[in-house]
């Protein structure tokens, strides 16, 4: 890999992506951007993401973006194409725990789940991690009082 990206970004007009990435032998910080052709408002972002970064002119720099990256960048064009700000299209990459996901379309619930996914695996203990506790018991107290509880003393 001679590229290594630093920072990427999103230009609206035209819609592109920006990379700032650092010459691994001249050791130079650059500027690319990398026009995103043919995608719409109606483009699916995960297809176009991967597109990009197997494009020969392209490949070399990307190789150390990740493709859920790319995938973000994509949804930001897109939903700037829909005519959604800036700050929705980032707050829909925040994970709300009041939110009602059964009114999510198929597409933002898979984007929420991989969200969870991610989020699960990087609060994961794992056995070889140096905090971790095989049979770890947590008393939790309950705070709230409920009348099912109270209700239902009928021997179990």
């Amino acid at each position: 890999m001679r590229f290594k990206a630093k920072r990427c970004g999103v230009q609206f007009s035209p819609p592109s992506i920006v990379l700032i990435y650092e010459h691994k032998d001249t050791n130079k910080v650059r500027k690319r951007v990398i026009p995103v052709r043919n995608f719409s408002k109606y483009s699916d972002y995960s297809m176009a993401a991967e597109r990009l970064k197997n494009h020969p002119r392209h490949r070399d720099y990307l190789e150390g973006v990740s493709q859920s990256q790319l995938e973000r960048l994509h949804i930001i064009l897109r939903d700037h194409m829909q005519g959604f700000s800036l700050e929705h299209s980032l707050a829909s990459f925040q994970l709300d725990p009041d939110e009602d996901l059964n009114k999510l379309n198929d597409d933002e619930l898979a984007r929420k789940k991989g969200q969870m996914d991610g989020l699960f695996e990087r609060n994961r203990r794992r056995k070889d991690d140096p905090d971790f506790v095989y049979d770890l018991e947590v008393d939790f107290t309950n705070k709230e009082k409920c009348s099912w509880d109270e209700e239902s003393d009928d021997g179990f």
